[in-house]
């Protein structure tokens, strides 16, 4: 990626619509601007203020009409980039789009890489790298609550918590580097108390950031849920139940679903990922064999297990075996069909499942959804419900730094405590300072940098 260049892209999703969009940024934006636009009432763009619409139409080099657009011309610092950039509000028709982006290309623009404007943004220091990827979560959202955390993190909320973290390393490097500079001074026993106090005030903080990571990870990207279960005791039936629509086929008869069927839905705030597998059992036939696998390959990388079992049948060996492999402190068991007579064993399902973990529900008459969903929500949050104003981390990249800061912090500490040579102490807390740098970008590579950023779309 060259800085210098000024690049153009369309900004709007790919179809028809009544609006699309054109993004150009960089140096040259306003002259490939005054190149192409003419505007209805006066001579140039240059006689309009900044952030106005301005109406007109975009011509080719022979004076041929484009399309009736509004064009706005917004200089840099003051611009989503920080550098010039013009938008170019026209027709949504994919022909529009792309004979004004043409246009743009051939008075010296190019092509924006995915996430360039965004990466343009971080580069020039009108956001940090927390808040660059905040955009991508406002976009990828699929609930009101994951929303609203990418929301309030691209608002800067993470950026600050994570600069005063680093702002309280720092005050506590400089009495260390005080220490190892004056030896020679009579400071070492209160130095060693402040130091201890305030570095475990710094981790009580990091800490509590390293326990909500999961939470934050989960609202962003969804939680991985697989319905599990021998055939035909009521898998689909849940799954159109927890959708609220016919999605998966119902019959009678075993084995109906022979691939998985993934969907998204919002439970409480929470994204659900929720595949419904097909029925794990013994089987011959090759094409349903293939699913059987599958359901198994879910079974292990699921994030939530919901077991379906039969409260009118009988546990079996395909019942047992199922149990035997799942993880306990990620399954929910669901007892379906309490309209019928029971037949269930409850105290043998309690072997491989917590009491508390274990769900009445009747698919067919919509009994016990929402005893289902509190069960999910307390779960996910471990018994605190999570609000939009708190402040998490919500991908791995960012749980990995505090983990790395969070083990370093207790390096320092352990150092400390142990009345260990203030170099080592140094050490420890320069790593976690950098740790938590990776956060917001201060300490972050060029590589890494590529990498995330090629995840956004082209025009942002």
């Amino acid at each position: 990626m060259f800085i210098d260049d000024t690049i153009a892209a369309i900004a709007t999703a790919p179809g028809e619509g009544g609006i699309g969009i054109i993004r150009i940024s960089g140096i040259k934006s306003t002259e490939i601007a005054r190149s192409i636009f003419k505007p209805f009432y006066r001579e140039s763009i240059d006689q309009y203020n900044d952030r106005t619409l301005v109406y007109g139409n975009i011509v080719d080099e022979d004076g041929s009409k484009i399309d009736e657009v509004l064009l706005a011309v917004m200089r840099g610092p003051n611009s989503y980039t920080a550098e010039d950039v013009v938008e170019i509000n026209c027709h949504g028709g994919i022909i529009s789009l792309r004979r004004i982006l043409e246009l743009t290309l051939k008075k010296g623009a190019r092509i924006a890489e995915p996430g360039e404007f965004t990466k343009r943004a971080f580069l020039n220091g009108r956001i940090d790298l927390s808040q660059a990827e905040a955009v991508i979560d406002i976009i990828n959202a699929k609930t009101e609550q994951s929303h609203e955390i990418a929301q309030n993190q691209l608002e800067g909320s993470l950026s600050k918590k994570i600069r005063n973290l680093r702002d309280d390393i720092t005050d506590v490097l400089v009495q260390v580097e005080v220490a190892i500079d004056y030896p020679e001074e009579d400071i070492e026993f209160i130095t060693y108390k402040e130091l201890i106090q305030k570095t475990e005030d710094i981790q009580k903080e990091v800490v509590s950031m390293y326990k909500n990571s999961d939470t934050g990870k989960i609202l962003r990207e969804g939680l991985k849920t697989a319905i599990l279960g021998k055939p035909n005791v009521g898998k689909s039936s849940l799954m159109n139940l927890i959708l609220g629509e016919n999605r998966a086929i119902v019959t009678d008869i075993p084995g109906t679903t022979r691939d998985v069927i993934e969907e998204f839905v919002n439970v409480k705030g929470i994204p659900l990922k929720i595949v419904d597998t097909a029925g794990i059992r013994q089987t011959e036939d090759v094409v349903e064999k293939i699913g059987v696998e599958k359901s198994k390959d879910h079974m292990k990388k699921s994030d939530l297990i919901l077991v379906v079992m039969d409260h009118s049948r009988e546990l079996d060996k395909e019942d047992l075996e199922i149990l035997k492999n799942i993880d306990k402190n990620k399954t929910i068991a669901i007892i379906n069909k309490i309209d019928l007579n029971s037949k269930l064993n409850l105290d043998t399902i309690k072997e491989y499942v917590f009491e508390e973990n274990i769900i009445s529900i009747s698919a067919l008459k919509g009994q016990g959804l929402e005893t289902l969903h509190d069960r999910i929500e307390k779960m996910v949050f471990e018994g605190h419900i999570a609000n939009s104003s708190e402040i998490l981390v919500t991908n791995s990249r960012q749980k990995d730094a505090i983990y790395k800061a969070m083990t370093s912090i207790e390096d320092a500490i352990s150092a400390l405590k142990d009345n260990m040579s203030y170099d080592f102490i140094e050490v420890d807390l320069k790593d976690a300072w950098n740790s938590l740098g990776y956060i917001n970008g201060d300490t972050v590579s060029e590589d890494l940098l590529d990498t995330i950023f090629q995840n956004f779309c082209i025009g942002k």
